[in-house]
C-alpha cells in the first residue's frame, strides 16, 4: 500500500478515499467503527482528516485488507498492544518507502 497525499493540514473524504482506492462509504463506516478516527466537522458536516487520521486510516487499512484481520479482530489488536503495533507499522511504512526509493534509482541507473 502506498498512499500518496500531500502535505496538508486537512484532508476532505473524497481524496482520502480515492488515495486508499475505497468508497467514500467504507470511510465513514470505519469512522463509526474505530475509536482513533475522529475527523474534525465544519459548520455543513463535511469531514477534514487530520494527517494523524491519515495515519490511523493506514493503519486500519493494513490491519484489515492487507493482514486479513476481521474488525472485531483489528479493534482487539488496537487495544491490547497500540502502541507497539503502531510502531511496527511505522517501521514497515519506511522501509517500504525507502524500497520504493532504491527501486527508482535502481530503474535510473
Amino acid at each position: 500500500m502506498y498512499i500518496d497525499l500531500p502535505e496538508k493540514r486537512y484532508y476532505g473524504i473524497g481524496e482520502v478515499a480515492k488515495a486508499f482506492k475505497v468508497n467514500t462509504s467504507l470511510i465513514r463506516f470505519w469512522e463509526k467503527e474505530f475509536d482513533i478516527l475522529k475527523p474534525k466537522k465544519n459548520a455543513k458536516g463535511n469531514r477534514k482528516f487530520t494527517p494523524e487520521d491519515i495515519q490511523n486510516l493506514k493503519f486500519i487499512y493494513h490491519l484489515v485488507k492487507e493482514r486479513g484481520f476481521t474488525l472485531e479482530g483489528a479493534k482487539t489488536h488496537l487495544k491490547e498492544d497500540r502502541q507497539k503495533a503502531l510502531n511496527t507499522f511505522e517501521i514497515i511504512t519506511k522501509l517500504e518507502d525507502i524500497k520504493s526509493q532504491l527501486l527508482k534509482i535502481k530503474s535510473q541507473l
